[in-house]
């Protein structure tokens, strides 16, 4: 089955100020402005017949109900991210893993890599390990589908991204993520994959 034809659209929206109008001796209105947001949205393409240039891969048909779509905002704000996920199309009444992911997507599932970490995890990813692959120190947006295939989840964490460390896609999962030792971090076989272009 082939899903939609792979679209991604990258805004920049920053705040903006109020200035005094036309009259150069008034000052300023006093304005307060809203943190910068990147906002990431795409429909997936069945991997097996996606063209050169898609960045939105669905590998597995069965975890979706018909063109399925993602809308990802990341925005820093006083030393913190904010994320929020939204997807349309996925089966319904049904829960499913959702991490992003220190690579872009690619046709094959594993080519985005492992799981976007704040600190690093020494050991081969992945380790399984708590201690790093948990909600604090990567970005977890596991959601559950309402009947209509719609979904949605937010994170926040007490870290600032970076431009040379950020994470470069979304990746949904077959499953909920398990949080056991050996384990952690771990959601089934990857379903569908988001590049994240800033």
């Amino acid at each position: 089955m082939r899903v939609g034809v792979g679209v991604v659209a990258v805004l920049l929206l920053v705040g903006g100020c109020s200035g005094g109008g036309d009259d150069p001796d008034k000052p300023a209105a006093a304005t307060v402005s809203e943190p910068a947001a990147v906002v990431v949205k795409g429909t997936f393409t069945a991997a097996s017949a996606a063209p050169p240039g898609t960045t939105a891969f669905l590998y597995d048909p069965s975890a979706v109900k018909g063109p399925a779509s993602a809308v990802l905002t990341l925005r820093e704000d006083a030393g913190h991210t904010k994320v929020a996920l939204a997807v349309d199309g996925f089966m319904p009444n049904r829960s499913f893993g959702a991490h992003l992911h220190a690579k872009p997507c690619g046709p094959a599932p594993d080519d985005a890599g492992g799981h976007f970490q704040h600190q690093p995890d020494p050991a081969p990813s992945p380790s399984g390990d708590p201690q790093y692959a948990n909600p604090n120190n990567e970005i977890w947006l596991d959601f559950t589908t309402n009947d209509q295939g719609h979904g949605q989840a937010t994170a926040e964490q007490d870290w600032e991204l970076t431009p040379g460390h950020r994470p470069a896609s979304l990746v949904v999962h077959a499953t909920a993520t398990m949080t056991s030792p050996g384990v952690a971090g771990t959601a089934g076989p990857r379903v569908a994959c988001m590049t994240i272009t800033y």
